[in-house]
């Protein structure tokens, strides 16, 4: 009953939020669960440096978030304080990662809404989805699901994507023209490509003293992996049923490796199946990975899109751990053949991901690899936040 009164609340401001002038030289930015993460992270910071005559603000549901953006020298507010919901409702362009609820829905009638998203599709996404457990929203689009989701089914302005091969896939998913998708790149993979003396000062001056003491530690080691699955709409504990941390343990040590493990942001691991472990570290979901990625040497995922941004470093690896394949294209099918749209060594069982961590003269297929990066990027890997902050200036 909280819940419906509380969306009640919000269907009765909507309508007011449009009656705000709004003004173009205010940029509002937001991502979800009120974190500072993701491609709207390094668009805000950019923007921030590089345009002084554009006011922009961090908006979040998170106190603690908004505190840790203020004390590295930026504009953030609590979306629901007076000073955020003033911003909010006067920014006419706003950035988000996922929908407009990253920042409030009930306070963006009239605002330019540009999604940003969270990585290029493997698997169906949004509208595009036919069948299975989110079905009810995006196929029957129930009314309950329409009451609760508003942010899902108010169609963006803009969607940020790379090249026209996955244009044409959020233009579907999204249900906006074509046009509407802009081939501009992703912007949080910049760092991934920059020198190392730029990446270090950027680290150095946004990325909390965990990253960097993380950073460090991963020094002491002869390789790094770093395993970053998807999430299952089924919410199923598929971690600790694909995985034998003593055994991975074992295999690690006797290669002098690391693994981390960043589980995706719907996925929860319990830390207590690490217990003992030394080489095997669990990640907190809030932590930024994407400044800890160039120093590392082998991505394992599985149906995830982190594998299109690892690949534009050069000197990398990829393994795919397929365990549940079957069972995951049943809850969620892939928009086209996956054989012909990932890279990677490919992993069945926990026995084949053990011995291609075991193999530490794995050589990446660089021609490959190639390949795949000219259809997922073309020539939009570098400087996007400066072709996506300077499209925006001038519409």
């Amino acid at each position: 009953m909280m819940k419906f009164l509380a969306y009640l609340i919000c269907y009765c401001i909507y309508p007011f939020s449009f009656l705000v002038p709004r003004s173009r030289k205010k940029w509002a930015f937001g991502s979800f669960r009120g974190a500072f993460n993701d491609n709207a992270k390094y668009l805000f910071i950019h923007v921030t440096e590089q345009m002084p005559d554009i006011d922009c603000a961090w908006l979040s549901v998170n106190r603690t978030t908004v505190r840790t953006i203020k004390e590295k020298g930026l504009k953030a507010y609590h979306v629901l304080s007076p000073a955020g919901i003033w911003f909010a409702l006067r920014a006419k362009c706003w950035f988000f990662n996922a929908y407009s609820s990253d920042i409030m829905f009930c306070l963006s009638g009239g605002a330019k809404l540009v999604n940003l998203w969270h990585g290029l599709p493997l698997k169906r996404i949004e509208f595009d989805i036919e069948s299975g457990i989110l079905a009810d929203r995006f196929v029957k689009k129930t009314l309950k699901e329409r009451y609760f989701h508003p942010e899902v089914f108010k169609r963006p302005d803009y969607v940020v994507s790379s090249t026209e091969l996955f244009s044409e896939v959020f233009a579907r998913s999204f249900r906006i023209p074509l046009e509407r998708c802009l081939n501009l790149g992703l912007a949080r993979n910049e760092i991934l490509t920059w020198p190392e003396e730029k990446r270090r000062a950027f680290i150095d001056r946004y990325e909390p003293t965990e990253t960097l003491d993380l950073i460090g530690q991963m020094g002491n080691f002869d390789r790094v992996f770093v395993y970053m699955p998807t999430w299952r709409d089924s919410q199923n504990d598929f971690v600790t049923a694909g995985f034998d941390f003593k055994s991975m343990e074992e295999a690690l040590s006797e290669n002098n490796a690391l693994l981390l493990i960043k589980p995706h942001a719907n996925t929860f691991i319990d830390p207590v199946i690490l217990n003992g472990l030394a080489r095997i570290k669990l990640l907190p979901s809030t932590l930024d990975i994407y400044p800890v990625l160039p120093y590392t040497d082998v991505l394992i995922t599985d149906y995830s899109s982190v594998m299109y941004d690892y690949i534009l470093m050069e000197k990398k690896d990829v393994i795919l751990y397929l365990f549940d394949k079957e069972e995951y294209v049943n809850e969620r099918p892939f928009i086209w053949s996956f054989e012909d749209m990932t890279y990677g060594h490919r992993a069945s069982s926990f026995e084949t991901l053990l011995e291609l961590v075991g193999n530490v003269g794995l050589c990446p297929d660089e021609a490959n690899k190639a390949v795949l990066v000219k259809k997922c990027w073309g020539e939009n890997s570098l400087d996007t936040c400066e072709r996506i902050s300077s499209f925006f200036k001038q519409s």
